[in-house]
């Protein structure tokens, strides 16, 4: 069974990142909405190297040597297009000699107040004994990144599977729980209720509007 870690049952400084990703003061500065979106990515990395497997190495320094602890694994950084470019820049920036891959999701809605989820583009290295982290801002239903991981895993079977998120649903968690039970999910907060289109409440918004413009819908 795979674990859930939740940020925000701590008190750290994640929380006024957070507190700040959701304000409808602050949010509306795109930059600092990104830059946030990219610090709790820095945190769940950090939180993440922590399962990692080690080996020691050996450091020459100008006065000596020096034995140190360096991660093992092939780690490869996936993130849902277009919200989770910079939870996956923060991630990129901790896990700096990271594969990657992408893919492109999204909700196609219908008059019926239904959606589908639809996968345009997948880019992916060979994932069969990696760790494969996979980001997005926002866990809703869970549907996306079922989908988006369901794609993935024709790409091979990873050693070990990590699926972070700014905000969660309870009821995404739950689901994604029921379909992948051995992957870990890091969260920074976690919401109770889900609107009947199946957003996220409090919730933030739309992260991918927030973070590079509004888009037009179809």
């Amino acid at each position: 069974m795979g674990m859930l870690f939740n940020l925000g049952e701590r008190d750290t400084i994640a929380n006024k990142f957070i507190a700040e990703l959701r304000s409808v003061d602050i949010q509306g500065d795109r930059m600092r909405f990104r830059t946030n979106l990219e610090r709790i990515g820095n945190i769940l990395a950090y939180e993440i190297s922590k399962t990692l497997e080690y080996h020691e190495v050996e450091v020459e320094t100008p006065l000596g040597i020096a034995n140190l602890s360096v991660p093992n694994n092939r780690i490869v950084l996936g993130t849902i297009l277009r919200a989770g470019l910079p939870m996956h820049h923060g991630f990129l920036q901790v896990f700096d000699d990271a594969e990657n891959a992408f893919v492109s999701a999204y909700r196609k809605h219908h008059k019926s107040g239904t959606f589908d989820i639809k996968l345009e583009y997948v880019s992916c290295p060979n994932l069969e004994d990696a760790v494969l982290i996979l980001a997005d801002p926002m866990l809703a239903t869970g549907e996306s990144m079922r989908a988006t991981l369901n794609e993935l895993l024709d790409y091979g079977k990873p050693k070990a599977i990590h699926i972070a998120t700014a905000i969660a649903s309870k009821e995404g968690i739950s689901y994604f729980q029921r379909n992948f039970p051995g992957a870990n999910l890091w969260v920074g907060a976690i919401d109770e209720e889900l609107t009947a289109r199946s957003y996220i409440v409090p919730g933030l918004g739309d992260a991918g509007d927030l973070a590079y413009g509004e888009k037009l819908q179809d």
